[in-house]
């Protein structure tokens, strides 16, 4: 007897399901987290260490800019790709455990560099091993939630951007103060190949598309017929370019405001780091847990989705005032204290934009939709961003002294912030029928 079809599409939705308890799909985003937030530290740490490896090696900011930024960041989004065509189709777990692995080690290797140009090369192994955290991990999570409730738990995910910028201070600065800079990159890399094991030995693979529609064929397609797809999606163009010029101005200054405070206002680069890490830490945790569950209430009491773009677009334009406030005010404390404000703004975008991006995407695709968007994101911003911000400190030195850091952080931060609230209002113009487009697929 034939089956009818909305019988055959439950059964086949039904059977790509695993029964897992809400125990452990809490456990999973834990690991996760874990994962995400080891990405995040292994990023942020050196923007603390910036100041004694420049004395030690007497390079230029321009120097540091590419240490930071681009040497990262260019092998980090390009690996990005080849990596999402294996997530797509092999085990996420696995991948995700030997880059966490990998990229632990490479930044244990930094602590034993010799000189700038072996450091470089070590930060560039950080970044080939990076390539393999956010894509498979974004693509993994979608398969134990439902769409109705990935916005919160991105901005769970999420959290780890703040709470690494918070760790890499509070713990970098720690060690870096007790110990040097050498012993603060092995530091972390140690634990970072800890975590990898836990990953490997304790996360189980789940069925792809398990909460999508059933229509959806986990198998993933040719991915030239993926990439055709995913241009064809205006809001997913749109939220790419937000998220990467946003990520610009936000990596730039992040990377460059401990070194502003330390040149500009005199302070100490322990009471800096301290400071930091907790409006990083506080501001940010804030900033993305409201802006997910925010999002995800707002979407559906109104029954519009386009507000996973509409608030992402508000929070960006916010900012601006306060960064006239932060980089302009003459007393530091007053600047630090506005500048928590200017965090848990910062960060509202982050689960709204990255959870819009996988339910647009469908299940075959997730990986390469977030890969998609990294290398975007690292040629962009990662590697542009602390690299553009050195060179015009560099450049203007001469004319401002060290307040050519001051100025060279608040013009790339305003432009490039209320750029990124443009692309977030044009997202949401299409966003509703690329969804639609995306569940039909």
């Amino acid at each position: 007897m034939a089956i009818p079809a909305d019988s055959a599409t439950a059964r086949a939705l039904s059977e790509r399901r695993v029964s897992f308890s809400d125990a452990y799909r809490y456990y999973i985003v834990a690991v996760i987290w874990l994962v995400l937030l080891f990405r995040f530290v292994d990023l942020q740490i050196i923007a603390v260490l910036l100041e004694p490896i420049r004395a030690e090696f007497k390079v230029s900011d321009t120097q540091l800019g590419i240490l930071t930024g681009t040497a990262f960041a260019l092998f980090y989004g390009v690996l990005g790709v080849p990596v999402a065509w294996l997530a797509d189709r092999y085990s996420r777990r696995n991948l995700i455990a030997i880059c966490l692995g990998l990229w632990s080690a490479m930044s244990a290797l930094c602590g034993l560099a010799t000189g700038f140009f072996s450091l470089l090369l070590a930060r560039v192994g950080v970044g080939f091993g990076e390539a393999g955290g956010q894509p498979p991990s974004y693509s993994l999570i979608c398969d134990y939630f439902p769409p109705n409730r990935r916005s919160t738990v991105f901005a769970i995910l999420n959290t780890t951007l703040p709470l690494g910028v918070f760790v890499g201070f509070i713990i970098g600065g720690w060690i870096n103060a007790h110990l040097g800079w050498r012993a603060t990159l092995q530091a972390v890399g140690a634990a970072g190949i800890v975590a990898a094991l836990l990953v490997r030995l304790t996360v189980r693979e789940p069925a792809r598309g398990a909460y999508d529609s059933p229509l959806s064929a986990p198998k993933a397609p040719p991915t030239a017929e993926s990439l055709r797809y995913l241009w064809n999606l205006r809001s997913y163009r749109h939220l790419v370019l937000a998220s990467s010029i946003f990520t610009l101005g936000a990596v730039g200054s992040g990377i460059w405001i401990a070194s502003f405070f330390i040149r500009v206002h005199h302070m100490a680069a322990p009471q800096v780091a301290m400071w930091l890490a907790f409006i990083y830490g506080g501001g940010g945790l804030i900033g993305a847990t409201l802006g997910g569950l925010l999002a995800d209430r707002v979407s559906r009491r109104q029954q519009d989705r386009r507000w996973q773009a509409w608030i992402p677009a508000m929070s960006t334009a916010a900012i601006l005032p306060f960064s006239f406030f932060v980089y302009l005010w003459p007393n530091p404390i007053t600047a630090l204290l506005v500048h928590i404000g200017t965090t848990v703004l910062m960060y509202i975008w982050v689960g709204p934009s990255y959870a819009t991006v996988q339910n647009l995407a469908g299940p075959s695709r997730r990986a390469l939709a977030a890969a998609i968007n990294l290398l975007v994101v690292n040629v962009i911003a990662i590697a542009l961003g602390p690299l553009l911000i050195g060179a015009m400190s560099d450049y203007f030195k001469a004319q401002f002294a060290e307040n050519s850091l001051r100025y060279s952080l608040l013009a790339v931060v305003a432009l490039t912030y209320s750029w990124a609230a443009l692309h977030f209002l044009l997202a949401a113009r299409t966003l509703s029928q690329d969804l639609t487009a995306a569940e039909t697929a």
